[in-house]
C-alpha cells in the first residue's frame, strides 16, 4: 500500500470510533489477575444494556498502575476503576448508562502518579489495542518512517536523532546517534539492525510492557534505523518469559508485512526492511551486546572482547546497530515532532524522558515514564505514595545488579546519567526497587551477587570467580562469622572484579556490594565478631546493645 491508503485507512478507524470507549487493561500484569475475563464481562453488559451503538469496549496495554490491576478506564468520563473483578463489569456499565457509582474501587486518573508523567514511548501504551495496526495508524503511527524515507536521506536521519541528544535507554548511556552514525559509515553492504528486548535485571519490566502494549512502536524504530544506517534486515532479540509480548509482535510484523510497511519497497520506494523474531533462552548476559549476537547465531551466549565493536563488526562479521527496546520506541517522535522538541525535555546532558519500573516497599507500584532531571524523591514520595504503612525509605536501588543503593539522605538527587554515576549507581535499563527500614542492606547484597553469581557465563576467571567468593563472603558475614578482615577482603575482591572481567556484566557486579559498603558500612560492622571489629578509619564503632 502506499501512504494515501494507510491515511485513509487511519481516517476510516477514526470515524469509527464510537462515542465512549471502555479500556480494560490486557497486558501481562493484568492478565494475571484475570482481566480478560473481565473484559469479556464488560462485552456482554454492553451487548445486554443495548449500548453496542455508543460504547466499545477495547482491550489495551499497560496504563502503568500495575499493582492496582485488572485497571478499567473510561477517558471520556474521567473514570477508572482498580482491582476489577469479573462480577464487578455489570456495575461498571450499569453507571454508565444510568449515573451513579460503580461497586469497583474507583482510582484517581489526576493523581500525581499519572499528572507527573511525561509519554513519549508510552504515549500510546493504555489507549490503544496493542493488536491492531489500525489504531496504530489512527495515532499517527508510521508517519515518522514515511517522514524519514520521502523527505529525508539517511544522513540527515542519523543528524537528527544525533541533535536529539537521545542516549541509550538500555544501561550506560552511550550517545545513540553516535552509534548511528559508525555503522552507517561503514563500507556498504550487508548490516543488521539488532533490538535488544533481553530484560533481565530483577524487578525490571519496562521494555516487556511496551512491546506489549504498542509494538509497531518499536518495529517503526528498527525499520527508521534500518533506513539511517543502509540496513536491510532487523531482528528483535527477546527472552521466552515474554510469550505475550512475543505473540503481538508476530501479529504486528505481519500487520505491517501486509500493509507494505514492512519487506519490499516500503511504502513503494526503494527501501527494503525485513524484521525477524530471534526468541532467547533468558541468560542475563545475554544483555550484553557481544553475548546477545552469539545467541542470535545459534551459539552460546557468551562475551567477547571488544573491539571490535559490533557497529564495526556485528552478527556474521557485519557492522551491526543495537539498541534496546525503549531506545528505538523514541526514534518515531522524534522524527515526527523534531530534535528540539525532544532535546528540550530533560536535563542538558540527559534528554528526553525515562521509563522506571517503581517496585519494591511502595504503595504505587507500577511504571512511569518521567522527563530526566526528576528528583528520586518526587518519583517515590509523590509518584510513588511512599512507604505503606506510614514507613520510611531507606534506600533505592537504581540499575538492578548493575546498579546500586542510594540511601534515603541522597533522594534529592535529581536522576539522570550523571547523577546517578556519581552516587556510586547507573541509571540502567530502569529498575527502581525501594527498601524501607526494616530492609537489611548485607541481604540486598547478598542478593544481588547470588544473582550475578548465578548469571555468570564463566568465561572469564575473575567474574566466575570472584562472584562466587564475594556471594560466600557476604553470607560469611551474614551468619555473624566473619572479622574485619573478610570486609576488607570483600572490598578487595569487589575492585578486582570491575577492573578485570570481560564484560559489563562482571565489571558492574560488584556495584550493589560497594554501595552498600560505602554508604551502610555500619550494618556490616554490628554483623562481624565482637572483638574482630576495626572499620578501616582505625575507629571502634559502638555496637548496639
Amino acid at each position: 500500500m502506499d501512504w494515501s491508503e494507510l491515511i485513509e485507512i487511519a481516517e476510516q478507524e477514526r470515524n469509527a470510533q464510537k462515542a465512549i470507549r471502555v479500556h480494560c487493561c490486557t497486558s501481562t500484569g493484568c492478565q494475571a489477575t484475570n482481566s480478560i475475563e473481565v473484559k469479556k464481562r464488560l462485552v456482554a453488559a454492553v451487548k445486554e444494556a443495548g449500548l453496542n451503538a455508543e460504547v466499545q469496549v477495547v482491550g489495551v496495554g499497560c496504563p502503568g498502575l500495575c499493582g492496582q490491576g485488572p485497571i478499567v478506564e473510561i477517558p471520556s468520563e474521567g473514570l477508572q476503576y482498580q482491582k476489577v473483578t469479573p462480577d464487578q463489569a455489570e456495575s461498571i456499565v450499569s453507571a454508565l448508562q444510568n449515573g451513579g457509582e460503580a461497586d469497583a474501587l474507583q482510582g484517581d486518573p489526576n493523581h500525581p502518579f499519572f499528572s507527573r508523567q511525561v509519554r513519549i514511548v508510552q504515549e500510546n501504551s493504555g489507549k490503544i489495542d496493542p493488536e491492531r495496526i489500525e489504531e496504530y495508524l489512527m495515532a499517527e503511527g508510521y508517519q515518522g518512517l514515511h517522514h524519514a524515507i520521502y523527505e529525508m536521506t539517511p544522513a540527515e536521519v542519523v543528524q537528527e536523532i544525533t541533535k536529539s541528544g537521545l542516549r541509550g535507554r538500555g544501561g550506560a548511556g552511550y550517545p545513540t546517534g553516535l552509534k548511528w552514525a559508525t555503522v552507517a559509515k561503514m563500507p556498504p553492504g550487508s548490516k543488521y539492525v539488532i533490538c535488544n528486548a533481553d530484560e533481565g535485571d530483577p524487578g525490571a519490566f519496562m521494555d516487556r510492557s511496551v512491546l506489549e502494549s504498542d509494538p509497531h512502536r518499536v518495529l517503526e524504530g528498527m525499520a527508521i534505523a534500518g533506513y539511517a544506517v543502509g540496513a536491510t534486515q532487523g531482528y528483535i532479540y527477546v527472552r521466552a518469559e515474554y510469550p505475550l509480548a512475543i505473540s503481538r509482535l508476530h501479529k504486528a510484523i505481519q500487520q505491517a508485512k501486509r500493509k507494505g510497511i514492512l519487506g519490499a519497497q516500503i511504502f513503494g520506494s526503494p527501501v527494503d526492511f525485513t524484521i525477524e523474531i530471534r526468541v532467547g533462552a533468558g541468560a542475563f548476559v545475554c544483555g550484553e551486546e557481544t553475548a546477545l549476537i552469539a545467541s542470535v547465531e545459534g551459539g552460546r551466549g557468551t562475551p567477547r572482547p571488544r573491539p571490535p565493536y559490533p557497529a564495526v563488526s556485528g552478527l556474521k562479521g557485519c557492522p551491526t546497530l543495537i539498541n534496546n527496546v525503549e531506545t528505538l520506541a523514541n526514534i518515531p517522535a522524534i522524527l515526527r515532532k523534531g530534535a528540539d522538541w525532544f532535546s528540550n525535555i530533560g536535563t542538558d546532558t540527559s534528554k528526553g524522558t525515562k521509563i522506571f519500573s517503581v517496585t519494591g516497599k511502595i504503595r504505587n507500584t507500577g511504571l512511569i515514564e518521567v522527563p530526566m532531571g526528576i528528583s528520586l524523591r518526587e518519583i517515590v514520595e509523590d509518584m510513588g505514595g511512599g512507604v505503606p504503612g506510614g514507613g520510611k525509605v531507606k534506600a533505592i536501588q537504581t540499575g538492578g545488579p548493575s546498579g546500586g543503593c542510594i540511601p534515603e539522605q541522597l533522594l534529592d538527587t535529581p536522576v539522570d546519567y550523571d547523577s546517578l554515576k556519581k552516587l556510586g549507581s547507573i541509571m540502567g535499563s530502569g529498575g527502581m526497587v525501594v527498601m524501607d527500614d526494616s530492609t537489611s542492606m548485607v541481604q540486598v547484597a547478598q542478593f544481588y551477587m547470588e544473582f550475578c553469581r548465578g548469571e555468570t557465563c564463566g568465561k572469564c576467571i575473575p567474574c566466575r570467580a570472584g562472584t562466587v567468593q564475594m556471594y560466600q563472603l557476604l553470607t560469611k558475614i551474614l551468619n555473624q562469622q566473619a572479622t574485619a578482615a573478610d570486609v576488607e577482603k570483600l572490598k578487595e575482591l569487589c575492585g578486582m572484579v570491575a577492573a578485570t572481567s570481560l564484560c559489563g556484566l562482571g565489571q558492574t557486579a560488584p556495584n550493589p556490594v560497594m554501595s552498600t559498603l560505602h554508604y551502610f558500612e555500619n550494618e556490616y560492622l554490628e554483623l562481624l565478631q565482637p572483638a574482630s571489629v576495626r572499620p578501616s578509619n582505625g575507629k571502634v564503632p559502638v555496637r548496639p546493645s
